[in-house]
């Protein structure tokens, strides 16, 4: 860690006021079908965080969305036989809630509940923002801190929601000369109104590209509701199975090649790019999928085995691509290197996996960045940058 960091606090203390650690509220959970997900990294990083540095409040959101206090124990907030962790199990209380004020000029939080008088729990300094997917990922939960005036880790409103929507993330990256594989968008108007359309849309997208493909839901992560489509025979239950995580689907063509991934990290100085990683195939699973991903902990390699020009070649990508959306803080840039030799962006992720065994903080503890100090470097970047127009 730098000098510099290690004597910044993120905060400028005022005549006559003692100097006080800066306030950190990890916000984690969610309405998104990666709630799960977020309860888990939200554990590896309230446990990394330094409590002799920080003052720490965890706010879970329900699966129904209320703002719950929960308890700061992450050891409950891992996988365990399998079992995906809520923060239902891990909520104060049943009845309460969180209330974060909207007012730039207060940043205090309130525990309320019902028949009671609220209670203060004092102001915050900067918010970590560990939900993944819609109600959070997607630049709605940004545009509340900016509102509030809280800073924030990670992207604002614009990357957030560039990053979430498959669609536009590929329409930003095309417009900025990125390589982008082949795909094709169903809105939810099409399929209900002429589903038979919609369908021959699709058919003839695979006639063009090959089977098989990738039916997804336009705006969710984690490899949920993808599905790995050969035939015409299972186009409709791969629709539906992408629809019951979004409205909205995209189909992607197969990229026979490897697959990559490369983080970027936002320093004083601009963002730059870790060593990339390789996502091996998993002769147990069709595709890396969410089972692969979370409950069989399929492993990736570190540092991927690429020549040094291609290496360069997708740090080079990854930081264009973070520039492209206009992203802040961190992001995970997925490619696939295809058997021509080249390499095409498939998606960016503006808050991607974040357990210390999560392809991302791995690939910056093999260039030099452990998993602590990365934690620390976010909210210390958030805590110098503004919200507002910047």
């Amino acid at each position: 860690m730098s000098e510099n960091q290690s004597q910044s606090t993120g905060l400028a203390p005022t005549s006559g006021e003692a100097l006080r650690k800066p306030r950190v509220a990890v916000v984690f959970g969610g309405r998104s079908s990666e709630h799960a997900i977020s309860v888990v990294t939200a554990g590896a990083v309230l446990r990394a965080i330094d409590r002799t540095k920080y003052d720490v409040l965890p706010i879970g959101i329900t699966a129904d969305g209320r703002w719950a206090l929960t308890a700061d124990e992450p050891d409950r907030m891992a996988i365990a036989d399998r079992r995906l962790p809520s923060v239902a199990d891990l909520a104060e209380s049943t009845d309460g809630g969180v209330v974060l004020s909207v007012d730039p000029a207060n940043r205090e939080v309130v525990y309320s509940e019902p028949g009671s008088v609220p209670k203060a729990l004092g102001e915050v300094d900067v918010v970590f923002p560990m939900l993944h997917g819609p109600y959070g990922e997607d630049g709605t939960l940004q545009g509340l801190l900016e509102l509030a005036g809280i800073p924030y880790v990670g992207a604002g409103v614009l990357a957030s929601a560039v990053g979430q929507d498959k669609e536009y993330m590929k329409r930003v990256f095309v417009s900025f000369g990125l390589p982008v594989g082949p795909y094709t968008v169903v809105r939810p108007r099409e399929w209900e109104q002429d589903p038979s359309a919609a369908r021959k849309k699709i058919v003839d997208f695979a006639g063009e590209h090959g089977w098989p493909l990738f039916v997804k839901p336009a705006r969710a992560g984690s490899s949920i509701g993808i599905t790995k489509v050969d035939d015409l025979a299972g186009l409709d239950e791969a629709v539906a199975e992408a629809q019951r995580h979004d409205p909205k689907i995209i189909v992607e063509a197969l990229l026979r090649g490897r697959e990559i991934e490369c983080g970027v990290l936002e320093f004083e100085d601009g963002p730059r790019a870790s060593v990339p990683a390789e996502i091996p195939p998993v002769s147990s699973h069709d595709f890396y999928d969410f089972e692969a991903k979370y409950i069989d902990s399929a492993a990736g390699l570190v540092p991927a085995p690429l020549t040094d020009r291609e290496t360069a070649e997708v740090q080079r990508l990854a930081v264009e691509a973070f520039e492209a959306a206009s992203c802040e803080g961190l992001v995970r840039a997925d490619f696939f290197l295809t058997e021509a030799g080249e390499f095409v962006i498939n998606e960016i992720n503006t808050m991607p996996g974040f357990t210390p065994i999560s392809m991302y903080p791995r690939m910056w503890q093999e260039s030099g960045v452990d998993y602590a100090e990365l934690v620390d470097r976010l909210i210390q970047a958030a805590l110098r940058r503004s919200t507002g127009l910047r």
